[in-house]
């Protein structure tokens, strides 16, 4: 008897019997029968070697880690740290606005609304890899959705209690909408530009955002049927306060808006009216908006 070892180590060493021929024939046979078993050896590698690779793709399914690897895919937790250092940066920046604040934090319960609204879900799909970054991104029609510490700050400056109702002047994509949603009773938000108006309402019609309405038309008259408003937050610059706003906002109520021409430098104003009708403005800081879009 000769033995014959086949080079994978699962498969058991192979006994062959070998009958007395001539030598030149035996050496025949000896190489076949290795050509035999290497080739079985081969395919069993296959074979195990494509269990391990059904094994490890079905743990990279359960574990997340494929579907977050696929193209335009991005997990939650990747997302949620994402937000918690744009919440970082906020406050960093937070330190350096005390004259517009007149504190160095912004308010924890809007920073925590912010920390929840997914505001990649307000961008293109084209934009959505830079949502959680710090500045404005394009939302198509020449508009933009603002800076999220901009949001931030304007939420906080409007300095809104759970009982308010706000009007917003350019939905844009619904995200400051979205972000007022959490913390009055009521949002009307204005949009002249219809596409975006579609948009922003498709996105806002969720449970969480059930107490926004959204209207298409010019907001520089702002929404009579609406009125008062005890906030109303402007998100596109106007060469002057519009005075349908003024007259829109409730005794004791606060605007802003950012005040200046076109592209050029604006201020975001605080506009207060008291409980006789009196107005009283204040400027804060220096911004850039895209202009408030009027009808023809």
């Amino acid at each position: 008897m000769c033995r014959v070892r086949c080079y994978a180590p699962w498969i058991e060493e192979v006994k062959i019997a070998r009958p007395v021929i001539e030598p030149d024939r035996a050496a025949h046979r000896t190489r076949s029968a290795h050509r035999r078993y290497a080739v079985m050896a081969m395919e069993a590698l296959s074979r195990r070697s494509a269990r391990s690779t059904r094994r490890r793709a079905v743990a990279l399914l359960a574990s997340g880690a494929l579907v977050a690897s696929l193209p335009g895919r991005t997990s939650a937790l990747g997302r949620a740290e994402e937000r918690a250092r744009m919440i970082e940066t906020m406050r960093a920046h937070a330190r350096s606005a005390t004259d517009a604040l007149g504190r160095d934090f912004i308010a924890p319960e809007v920073l925590e609304v912010m920390q929840r609204v997914p505001r990649h879900e307000f961008v293109p799909d084209d934009q959505r890899a830079y949502a959680y970054e710090d500045r404005p991104l394009p939302i198509g029609h020449g508009q933009t959705i603002s800076q999220p510490f901009i949001v931030a700050l304007m939420t906080d400056l409007l300095g809104v209690r759970p009982d308010h109702v706000v009007l917003e002047v350019g939905t844009g994509s619904g995200y400051q909408a979205a972000v007022l949603a959490r913390l009055v009773r009521a949002v009307h938000t204005i949009e002249i530009i219809e596409g975006l108006a579609e948009t922003a309402r498709q996105r806002l019609d969720r449970p969480e955002y059930r107490n926004v309405e959204t209207h298409v038309g010019d907001g520089y008259y702002g929404v009579p049927s609406a009125a008062a408003f005890d906030g109303i937050v402007v998100t596109a610059a106007a060469s002057q306060i519009p005075p349908p706003l003024i007259q829109q906002l409730r005794p004791g109520g606060r605007m802003v808006i950012p005040v200046g021409r076109g592209f050029m430098l604006q201020h975001l104003m605080l506009v207060d009216k008291d409980a006789e009708g009196g107005i009283r403005t204040r400027q804060t800081l220096p911004v850039r908006f895209v202009p408030l879009t009027r009808s023809s």
